[in-house]
């Protein structure tokens, strides 16, 4: 359901001129309480507290990354620092990965409770415990997937919404490797909650297509990277700008983790290894090191490890505040429903908007 309205209804009957004609409103910004159907997933390194109160002011809804925060202590803090950058809602992400020595999930959700978030982004493996126990606590809980079969049992054991990952996307898109244009309506096919499509979005085109396709908004990461707020160095923002369509390498293919990450030297190595056949994670292990990826953030050096990117960076040219993103995509996003899109339709501005 997706319904265009306008700020002003005395100007019902007048065509979008300014970027604050419409609001787009879908179940997805009634259920989270957001002005706009826009989201920006957690990401490693990256979900700060700036980032996602810039997100939340700009009117979408942004994500703290748990696991950023060494200890559960560090995401009370963290939560807390966000709260007094905004008093607009946000959410916090706890994605379950497989590792050696797992770190405490269970109290960094605890954690999310004991701060009073109402908003939780899952992702990974299966995430019924965590859902249940949120569930319990009043937290509404977006889950992250990157296949219809993972989404419906999402939604069977009390997800709230979803979160379909394209195999465009950044960071893990699954081992099916089916692109949104599929997935999307795929997923939407099949599922009755609110559903925010991910991989590939950036821009207004890309809001509006997901819309079309059965989607109530999108969650976006790289273009997010690529804001004023984001916390990353000056520079991989400026390379992300720099890089196009082409630029990333998928990782971790042969030990089916499949990765997408940016590519550079050393994901061009581990490439490399993996084509050789028989590789172990040891072989690539000193370089995927998740320390190296964050020394890329911090100092800037776009060559010294892992980092995430996804194709999207073929259509980010430039580094906007998060509020001049936002209410472009939302304005563009707008005059593309309104003017071109109706126009196609034979249907008239004012019809549009009843």
């Amino acid at each position: 359901m997706i319904n265009l309205n306008h700020r002003n209804e005395g100007d019902a009957a007048k065509a979008p001129t300014e970027r604050e004609a419409f609001v787009l409103k879908t179940r997805f910004t009634e259920l989270f309480g957001v002005e706009h159907p826009i989201a920006q997933g957690g990401m490693q390194w990256v979900g700060r507290a700036e980032l996602v109160a810039g997100v939340a002011n700009a009117g979408a809804l942004g994500f703290i990354t748990a696991l950023t925060q060494p200890t559960p202590e560090d995401l009370t803090k963290e939560i807390q620092k966000c709260r007094d950058l905004t008093d607009k809602p946000f959410g916090v992400n706890l994605t379950i990965l497989p590792a050696l020595k797992p770190p405490p999930y269970a109290e960094y959700r605890q954690a999310i409770i004991d701060a009073g978030v109402k908003i939780v982004e899952t992702a990974g493996n299966n995430p019924q415990e965590h859902i249940t126990e949120l569930k319990k606590a009043g937290v509404k809980v977006i889950h992250k997937c990157t296949a219809v079969r993972h989404a419906i049992k999402a939604e069977k054991i009390g997800a709230d919404a979803i979160s379909i990952d394209g195999f465009e996307c950044a960071g893990h898109p699954g081992e099916d490797d089916i692109p949104g244009l599929i997935l999307i309506p795929a997923a939407a096919n099949k599922v009755k909650i609110p559903m925010i499509a991910s991989g590939g979005f950036g821009d207004a085109r890309g809001l509006v297509a997901a819309l079309a396709l059965g989607a109530e908004g999108v969650n976006m990461g790289t273009r997010f990277m690529c804001t004023k707020e984001s916390p990353i160095h000056q520079k991989v923002k400026e390379q992300i700008v720099a890089n196009d369509e082409r630029a990333t390498d998928l990782i971790f293919r042969t030990l089916h983790n499949t990765a997408r990450v940016a590519r550079n030297a050393v994901s061009q190595e581990v490439v490399a290894i993996e084509k050789k056949g028989n590789a172990k994670i040891e072989d690539i292990a000193h370089l995927v090191a998740g320390a190296r990826g964050r020394v890329v953030y911090e100092e800037g050096d776009a060559d010294y490890g892992i980092w995430s990117a996804g194709m999207v960076q073929g259509l980010i040219d430039d580094i906007p505040t998060c509020a001049e993103l936002v209410s472009r995509i939302v304005a563009d996003a707008q005059a593309i429903i309104a003017s071109r899109l109706n126009g196609i339709a034979g249907l008239s501005p004012a019809r549009a908007a009843e």
